[in-house]
């Protein structure tokens, strides 16, 4: 799994196209503050291990990334840019709403971005050490 954190002051997204024939149909956008922007690419070799473990690895470290930004807000975008290895969407899926709900339950706001959907993006985000990490994971 590959993962570009970001601490966004602000982040917007917008459905541009929809790209996976099982999503739902979105068509409203959202607009966040202080958070932290997660750009997230589960890769087939994720796969190969139970699902929970990878789960509990991610929020690890989106955990670890919120606390050194001292931020309680986390965001899940899936981008399958990252790595040339793709998991399959029911695996990549799986492991986001897991892990919005593991984040959730320990006291963070939690959202994901539409998953199967290009999306026109607002990113604001501050120049300073820890504001994007990235990670193999």
């Amino acid at each position: 799994m590959k993962v570009l954190v970001m601490y966004v002051d602000e982040f917007g997204y917008k459905p541009a196209q929809k790209n996976l024939d099982s999503a739902e149909e979105i068509s409203e956008g959202a607009v966040f503050k202080d958070s932290i922007l997660a750009f997230i690419q589960v890769e087939e070799s994720d796969e190969e291990k139970d699902v929970k473990s990878r789960e509990k690895k991610l929020v690890n470290h989106l955990k670890w990334t919120a606390r050194k930004n001292n931020c309680k807000s986390v965001i899940l975008h899936s981008f399958a840019h990252l790595s040339e290895s793709k998991a399959s969407v029911e695996f990549t899926k799986k492991l986001f709403d897991l892990a919005e709900i593991r984040l959730h339950n320990t006291g963070f706001e939690t959202a994901q971005t539409p998953f199967g959907y290009f999306l026109d993006l607002e990113i604001k985000a501050p120049g300073f050490s820890l504001a994007r990490i990235w990670a193999s994971l």
